[in-house]
């Protein structure tokens, strides 16, 4: 399944209320969104009508996340829903995670493009081809090793995947309190050592079976109830996705 059209699917079941997007480009992800909207990018330039209730910044995500109130244009909402699709390398989609998710709904989902690179060249952090992933994959197991609480989603989508994350706490510090140790750990030069698994897709999950698992409505339905919608998230997940998919605690 083509990337975007998982998105419009994740969209309309979990229908976002406030939604970011870090990595605009050409705006044809961007203008799937029906909510307040932020999105960022220092050389955005839209090919698609963008029509809605947006407010782009052409600024870096650093900058961005570094004014007083980061949640203004969204009148102090969280983000329910948002999309990682910036620099492609490792350090900076790691700190775009770390600060979207300090502004997020507990029970928000992030979403990161490029973890699932399909060769080692395409996953170089000097980009050498055409369709380019950078060093996003070591993401995973970052995550898995520091915030082994999170439901960690990689999922099958063409081109290069998406990673899928929710079970959110804005005020863990875990990553910001370790992050020179994890770029010094996982920050490698090329060529990158993908595990072969990983570009084989071996362990990674079928955009249908996802949308089809329920979790986005429970998401949805249980928006304002983070106790519930954790259990039932877990229950969920155990039972369509697989114990290994499943939120740890």
């Amino acid at each position: 399944m083509y990337y975007l059209d998982f998105f419009t699917s994740v969209h309309e079941q979990l229908q976002p209320q406030a939604y970011l997007e870090i990595g605009v480009a050409e705006g044809k992800c961007l203008r799937l969104s029906r909510c307040r909207t932020v999105g960022i990018d220092p050389g955005f330039a839209l090919v698609v009508p963008i029509d809605g209730d947006i407010a782009l910044f052409r600024t870096t995500s650093d900058e961005y996340f570094s004014r007083d109130n980061p949640l203004e244009p969204t009148q102090g909402r969280p983000f329910d829903m948002a999309f990682i699709d910036g620099l492609h390398l490792f350090e900076f989609a790691l700190r775009d995670f770390i600060n979207t998710e300090r502004n997020s709904s507990p029970n928000g989902l992030i979403i990161f493009d490029d973890v699932l690179p399909r060769s080692v060249k395409e996953a170089a952090r000097a980009r050498a081809t055409n369709l380019w992933t950078g060093d996003v994959y070591p993401i995973l197991e970052v995550l898995a090793k520091y915030r082994p609480g999170l439901s960690v989603l990689p999922v099958d989508t063409w081109p290069t995947g998406l990673l899928l994350v929710t079970g959110l706490d804005p005020e863990d510090t875990t990553l910001a309190d370790h992050y020179d140790e994890i770029v010094a750990q996982f920050r490698r030069p090329d060529p990158q050592p993908v595990p072969e698994d990983l570009m084989d897709r071996l362990t990674v999950l079928q955009p249908e079976m996802v949308l089809e698992s329920g979790f986005l409505e429970i998401l949805r339905d249980q928006r304002e109830d983070v106790a519930a919608m954790r259990g039932n998230l877990a229950t969920t997940l155990r039972e369509k996705l697989g114990s290994d998919f499943a939120p740890v605690g």
